[in-house]
């Protein structure tokens, strides 16, 4: 028994959601996290708490995906689709997920 094109179509659509989600939160940028939990802005550990939950978010979209046989990793470079089956939100989670092979790594 296999899945429909409209079941792969709505966890693509998940999955795209769950990735600019998880984007915006650690780019700091207004998410429905905030929306839940507006008191959570005043501290410090917020912004840790809702890039947690915007991974974890990230995470259950993929299980599910490859739980189905979904092809989710063309949503992905190649960097950030490793971080994803290593499944932990290190700092080099935060610090690399959003850099490409063109960018400059030393100033001249």
């Amino acid at each position: 028994m296999g899945i429909e094109n409209g079941s792969i179509d709505y966890f693509m659509t998940k999955l795209g959601e769950a990735k600019t989600h998880f984007e915006r939160a650690l780019d700091c940028k207004h998410t429905e996290f905030d929306d839940l939990y507006p008191y959570m802005i005043e501290h410090p550990q917020f912004f840790w708490y809702k890039r947690y939950v915007a991974w974890s978010e990230l995470l259950t979209i993929v299980k599910l995906c490859t739980e189905l046989t979904i092809e989710w990793e063309g949503q992905f470079s190649v960097a950030q689709a490793d971080y994803i089956k290593k499944r932990v939100m290190s700092s080099k989670v935060l610090d690399f997920w959003f850099e490409t092979n063109d960018s400059k790594e030393h100033v001249s």
